[in-house]
């Protein structure tokens, strides 16, 4: 089936018509045929994955072990697993007849945090379930109502016959299906029950409502008024003069979105007090009370939130509104994610991007929304959040539940937006006029510089600049000098099994209080030797507790040589042994300079090693343009540093 049949077939499947009686026989059997919103969002939303994380060492300490739920409706949400829990519990205790099918589901969080993209998907989740409406002749209910309503005097006799629970039916009818009924003399049986898909496009079940002017705002944005068109023909208390075009008419059986709710005068929000708690409100005109049975919506940031708490005339509707914080992203991998996820919707997926780059732009935006540590650096909260150890390389980190404690439950609710700093990824990509691409070099140039031009606070602007010039920069020297360096000695991987290997030897009968002897220069090296040799190799790594680290890293080549029949593992195959060996073997080689530099040769040695290099740097994932930049800021900063 293509495209264009699907469409057809879906329409025509959305369009079931069948007698009240027959929809009464449906829902004997099919409980789904008078479900709640609640319910049918539940249903759409799905089962989700739990994840132990247990088996994970990095989930393990961010999530202490517990076991969590992965919902796959919300896998592009990255790094929102406790607000998405908390979304979903609102939709399971209101699908339970709880509180909460009385409370406006609230969103509050920071510009750019993910507020309305929840609230979309919400709306395309809403879609997925049809509902059931009443129909008279060829007009459709104008509120979208349950055919149940018109049992909202029999509910006893409902549940008895058909198995529908009372809390299912509706607390009134319309006033059209009122009106509908007098005409029909009281026979249901002229009415039918049309089966309609919620949709956004053409407001069935789904809606959203916007403060307008505070001058001439009023609750018809909510409630619908009289239409004055009509008034030649009806009445002004006749429901049919009345135009059901309010929020709260059009998303009866499904979700209002309510957009900056805050903003709107309090008079205007009025009806929703009654829509929520007595599940029908009042028209504009004498028209009788208008059900609502659907779920309200609403998002703000923090600051019309606050500004709406502290107003003591508001506390009849704080009681009614069930809140959830939207934070930023405080998770590097997560926030990479994003990026990722942006740059692959957009025409930038096949532009290059040096390594580091996304990376970078990540740990500046989740630094900025941390609160500063006390006798400790943000740096290393910011790896601790991320799920890292830091107990060799960082004595004063932190746990992740202590970095949580001292920061309060608003962490996360300021600082650099993802809007913010996608705009910025977009500027890097086209910063250079002959090359689409991004790099760390131009990032950083570029972080700078729209962070000045934001006219921030002093004090965040010199924080921020402090994070990109001092801190960003010197860790990503330190990473560009170890990929020039890598990229410069073709034998690296030998030359580092073989620092490997001695160590664990080394590190073996150090711990054991053995003597060790050399067995091609007979040499015997005793226990203090043997701890200067171990530390040549861990001092340029800052190892802070070697005792410790040794013995981790002997077990770890112990036990993987028992379980792989004597064969030894690989050097760079455990993280932190890596790390280490790396910087043993970088910290003398001052003669890749005169190598890696685009300067004339002075032999054809060296020009054949510089052309070596640059093809194991493509290899890495530069290309020759930022192979060329990326090599002359390392020279510069080498420079500086000297």
């Amino acid at each position: 089936m293509n495209i264009l049949e699907k469409i057809k077939t879906n329409y025509s499947a959305s369009m079931n018509e069948m007698t009240v009686a027959a929809y009464l026989e449906e829902c004997k059997t099919d409980p789904k045929a008078y479900a709640k919103p609640a319910e049918r969002i539940l249903d759409a939303i799905g089962e989700p994955e739990v994840l132990d994380t247990r088996q994970d060492p990095v989930l393990s300490r961010i999530f202490s072990n517990k076991k969590i739920k992965i919902y796959p409706a919300f896998k592009d949400f990255y790094g929102m697993e406790s607000t998405i829990e908390q979304i979903v519990s609102y939709f399971r205790h209101s699908a339970q007849g709880l509180e909460e099918k009385k409370q406006i589901l609230y969103l509050m969080g920071p510009v750019g945090g993910g507020k309305s993209s929840l609230a979309e998907k919400l709306k395309h989740l809403m879609q997925q379930n049809p509902i059931y409406v009443l129909k008279a002749g060829d007009e459709v209910s104008p509120v979208f109502e349950s055919p149940l309503g018109l049992f909202a005097d029999y509910t006893d006799e409902l549940e008895e016959e058909y198995g529908i629970p009372a809390r299912y039916v509706p607390s009134c009818m319309s006033p059209w299906a009122s009106k509908r009924l007098r005409e029909f003399d009281g026979d249901i049986n002229r009415f039918k029950v049309i089966r309609l898909f919620p949709s956004i496009q053409e407001q069935i079940a789904i809606s959203k409502t916007e403060p307008g002017d505070e001058n001439n705002q009023d609750i018809s944005t909510l409630v619908g008024k009289v239409d004055i068109r009509k008034l030649a023909e009806y009445q002004q208390s006749d429901p049919d003069a009345y135009s059901y075009t309010g929020g709260l008419c059009l998303a009866n059986q499904g979700l209002l979105e309510f957009v900056e709710m805050f903003k709107a005068p309090i008079k205007v929000l009025n009806p929703l007090l009654t829509a929520t708690q007595e599940k029908n409100y009042k028209g504009t005109e004498p028209i009788g009370a208008i059900p609502f049975d659907g779920i309200i919506l609403a998002h703000s940031n923090e600051s019309e939130w606050a500004k709406f708490l502290n107003d003591k005339k508001n506390e009849a509707f704080l009681d009614r509104i069930y809140k959830v914080q939207v934070p930023y992203c405080l998770r590097v991998s997560e926030e990479i994610k994003i990026y990722e996820k942006l740059i692959r919707e957009s025409s930038l997926r096949e532009a290059p991007c040096a390594p580091k780059t996304i990376e970078l732009l990540a740990e500046f935006s989740v630094m900025s929304r941390l609160k500063e540590p006390e006798n400790s650096s943000i740096y290393s909260k910011m790896r601790v959040y991320n799920g890292e150890t830091l107990r060799e390389t960082d004595p004063n980190a932190k746990s992740i539940q202590e970095y949580r404690d001292d920061a309060g439950i608003n962490e996360g609710m300021q600082g650099i937006s993802t809007r913010f700093a996608f705009k910025i990824l977009s500027k890097v990509f086209n910063f250079d006029s002959e090359e689409i691409a991004a790099n760390p070099v131009h990032l950083l140039y570029v972080l700078e510089q729209e962070v000045i031009k934001m006219m921030l606070p002093p004090e965040t602007e010199t924080k921020y600049l402090h994070l990109i010039k001092s801190l960003l920069a010197s860790k990503y020297a330190e990473f560009i000098s170890d990929e020039i360096q890598k990229a410069y000695i073709e034998s690296y991987s030998s030359y580092g099994q073989n620092i490997f290997e001695k160590y664990v030897i080394y590190a073996d009968h150090w711990m054991q209080n053995n003597d060790y002897r050399d067995p091609d220069s007979g040499e015997i090296f005793d226990r203090s030797i043997l701890n200067e040799e171990l530390e040549k190799i861990e001092k340029p790594a800052g190892i802070a507790n070697p005792k410790d680290f040794r013995a981790e890293v002997t077990n770890f080549f112990l036990r993987y040589k028992a379980h792989h029949a004597g064969k030894s593992p690989r050097w760079d195959s455990y993280e932190k042994i890596k790390n280490v060996i790396e910087k043993k073997i970088f910290t003398n080689t001052e003669d890749l300079l005169p190598v890696v530099s685009f300067n004339v040769k002075s032999n054809e040695e060296d020009e054949k090693k510089h052309r070596d290099f640059t093809r194991r740097m493509r290899e890495r994932g530069y290309t020759d343009k930022q192979i060329r930049i990326l090599v002359d800021w390392f020279m510069r900063v080498r420079k500086t540093m000297a």
